[in-house]
């Protein structure tokens, strides 16, 4: 059960009048959960909910206040376009996003750090079953993010997506290819052209703004030797950012696409109070708090927390994506003759998602209809989908039909 409570407004003339308007919602939605498995092709041809809580101006009775809605074509300054909410300096968005490649597997990996201070987090499946986070930090930039894993192809989408820098630790052949271009891997690295013959493949449009970690030293990248290797590569954004300017890399981007309000959308599909992902090799759960009117975030039945904070991770915005997912001929690794295939996550043109916010769920679509728009979000009937302003996790899952049924879900109370 779910109470919207509208807000308290007085005024004092002569007499003191109080008016007190009360309104109540109840949801019950039945559990839900997407069985199947996973495509195969070729990669050359793939490409009870918290009350919202705003003082009312002393108005006419009469009048109504207007909820202000920030995006998804126009942010006033110093808004920030991914999250609705202002920074503390507006320089802060001269620089360009940063998409950084985080761990989430093996456990031990947890909490990492610097994961609460992303703008956006997508969780996205690598291989194997295992997850692993692409964080968008932009308005924050703490100098001790990790650990810092390989790159996979849907970085290959999401960089231009957001005029980004690509921060990783190095990544397969067939996946710097896609980055940097045949050409310059063949001839950075011999024998390449039979390990992974994708043909001749050019360079990104960012492959100057993508920083592998392994090429350089402090203060951007290091190892923490207390930690055991490949986990403990760590990546300070701050010096990041700095070198991205040094070498002409601080333009403004122009991030359109996201839209905000801190006044609920109309015509909810249900309750949203909790939400449980369950990817192959590990169970994600967001639990909505009354109290700060947040999601926090658990992890394999533990809370998922910040390892520079202390804190548990938690949004504002959880978000179903559900995508194609399909194996490519790129080969990612090779263990005891078991070879695990790089999987192509389509994040184009559009698709079904589920926005929770504010202890609710609503249901509509996912929109990125060219290589460089952000992905936003719509109401099954083209209307804007607004977000809570604040941050973002945004968990890509396949398709219902490609799920295995068992071993992954969504669901959802």
């Amino acid at each position: 059960m779910h109470k919207l409570f509208g807000r308290n407004a007085h005024r004092i003339l002569i007499l003191a009048v109080f008016i007190l308007v009360g309104c109540s919602l109840s949801t019950t939605p039945p559990p839900k959960q997407h069985t199947s498995e996973i495509h195969t092709i070729n990669l050359e041809i793939a490409q009870v909910a918290q009350p919202i809580s705003q003082e009312t101006p002393m108005i006419e009775a009469t009048a109504e206040a207007t909820p202000e809605v920030i995006g998804p074509e126009s942010y006033p300054p110093p808004v920030n376009p991914l999250t609705g909410l202002p920074v503390s300096d507006e320089a802060i968005l001269n620089r360009r996003p940063m998409v950084v490649k985080i761990s989430n597997y093996p456990p031990l990996v947890r909490p990492q750090a610097g994961i609460g201070a992303a703008d956006l987090v997508f969780e996205h499946y690598t291989e194997g079953g295992i997850t692993r986070f692409s964080a968008v930090f932009y308005s924050q930039s703490p100098e001790r993010v990790g650990s810092i894993r390989s790159a996979r192809l849907i970085d290959y989408e999401l960089v231009p997506m957001y005029q980004g820098l690509l921060v990783f630790s190095g990544a397969s052949i067939g996946v710097e290819k896609r980055i940097y271009g045949s050409e310059d891997v063949a001839r950075r690295i011999p024998g390449s052209e039979e390990v992974a013959p994708l043909g001749d493949i050019p360079p990104s449009e960012f492959a100057d703004r993508a920083y592998k970690g392994v090429l350089y030293g402090r203060p951007y990248f290091w190892r923490d030797e207390t930690i055991e290797i490949p986990h403990n590569m760590f990546a300070n954004t701050a010096a990041i950012w700095e070198l991205a300017a040094q070498e002409g890399h601080a333009q403004r981007p122009n991030l359109m696409g996201m839209a905000f309000s801190e006044q609920l959308p109309d015509n909810p599909a249900g309750s949203g109070n909790l939400v449980d992902v369950r990817y192959r090799t590990t169970r994600v759960r967001w639990e909505y708090d009354v109290v700060s009117g947040r999601y926090y975030r658990w992890a394999d039945g533990d809370p998922h927390g910040d390892a520079n904070t202390g804190e548990q991770v938690s949004a504002a915005n959880v978000i179903i994506v559900y995508t194609g997912h399909y194996f490519t001929d790129i080969i990612e690794s090779v263990w005891q003759d078991s070879v695990s295939y790089s999987v192509q996550i389509t994040v184009w043109p559009e698709g079904d998602a589920i926005i929770f916010r504010d202890g609710l769920r609503y249901e509509g679509r996912w929109l990125r209809p060219t290589r460089p728009d952000l992905m936003r979000f719509e109401t099954n009937d083209g209307q804007v989908l607004y977000l809570k302003p604040g941050n973002s996790w945004i968990q890509l899952v396949p398709l219902p039909e490609q799920m295995i049924e068992g071993e992954e879900w969504v669901r959802y109370e």
